[in-house]
């Protein structure tokens, strides 16, 4: 049986040593977006047959709830067999939900090469990535986005506003109160959101060891939103937090458009993660008008 362990920070160069330059279309991999989550998804990992495996055990909820494998990273082509059944025995043994999450599309089509028809895949709708240019979200370019340009205006010639980066004098500690603040005033105490802002809150205080980047948004003097986000590969950035007083009219629309156009202009694509089968969030990040989105699966084997 295999052993695996529990996700720490410390293991943060392993992670980079089997993700290499980021061969992925989606954001799931990232170890900054594995650190944050490690507590409600349970994070485990182990390495086998020099392959590195991550195991999940989310909470109970209408749409998750079950102990999963991501796609093994690092393998060798002539092993991945022998590790797939190796996993597959370990999920029917311990009566996990299903064999493995977040599937992007190579790895599903080498799953079938590999297994023919007893590959049981159904797509994890709730759970695709939102794919924007990043050039189209520094600007607010286009007749699609004239909207958001006139909240991001709004924002301008309404607030007296300043933008810190979050490795300035004490933005991380602003940061970190604003986040707790923005939670107790939804009254939310859901595992999931409380599990978030722990989550934000350990991201934060190792920020220049994760290499995130992030800025803070004062308005008259006191934090109104911030934002955290990194760079993955050459031709991708993943937003992972994103909070703001929302009584500050435009200020979502603002935060996105200058930390994008401050640190991820020149990259090609901006992932801002899924929308959890919530319609709220469908809604907001569809009116950014994605390019595509990145679609993940649910893997079995029959």
């Amino acid at each position: 049986m295999l052993e695996f362990t529990d996700l720490k920070i410390s293991d943060r160069d392993l992670f980079r040593k089997y993700l290499g330059d980021y061969p992925f279309k989606t954001y799931e991999y990232s170890f900054t977006t594995l650190y944050l989550w490690r507590e409600f998804c349970k994070i485990q990992h182990v390495v086998y047959k020099d392959a590195l495996i991550i195991r999940k055990t989310e909470r109970k909820s209408e749409r998750r709830g079950c102990s999963c494998f991501m796609p093994p990273v690092g393998y060798r082509p002539e092993e991945l067999r022998e590790i797939v059944d190796e996993l597959h025995r370990m999920s029917k043994c311990n009566k996990m939900g299903c064999l493995f999450r977040d599937v992007e599309a190579p790895f599903l089509d080498t799953l079938r090469k590999i297994y023919g028809s007893r590959v049981v895949a159904r797509e994890d709708k709730g759970n695709f990535d939102y794919i924007y240019e990043s050039k189209k979200l520094a600007t607010l370019s286009g007749r699609k986005l004239h909207a958001k340009k006139n909240h991001y205006n709004k924002f301008v010639k309404t607030y007296e506003h300043e933008v810190k980066d979050i490795l300035e004098p004490g933005v991380i500690a602003d940061c970190i109160d604003f986040s707790q603040a923005w939670h107790d005033a939804r009254g939310d105490s859901s595992e999931q959101l409380v599990a978030e802002i722990k989550g934000i809150r350990d991201v934060l205080n190792h920020a220049e060891f994760l290499g995130v980047k992030g800025i803070a948004v004062y308005v008259d003097g006191h934090i109104a939103g911030f934002t955290l986000g990194e760079q993955v590969s050459k031709e991708m950035a993943v937003i992972h937090v994103e909070k703001a007083d929302a009584a500050c009219k435009g200020i979502y629309a603002f935060i996105n458009r200058v930390f994008v156009d401050r640190y991820f202009r020149n990259v090609k694509y901006i992932n801002r993660e899924e929308d959890l089968g919530i319609e709220g969030l469908r809604r907001a990040k569809a009116s950014y008008y994605p390019v595509r989105l990145e679609k993940k699966c649910i893997v079995d084997l029959s």
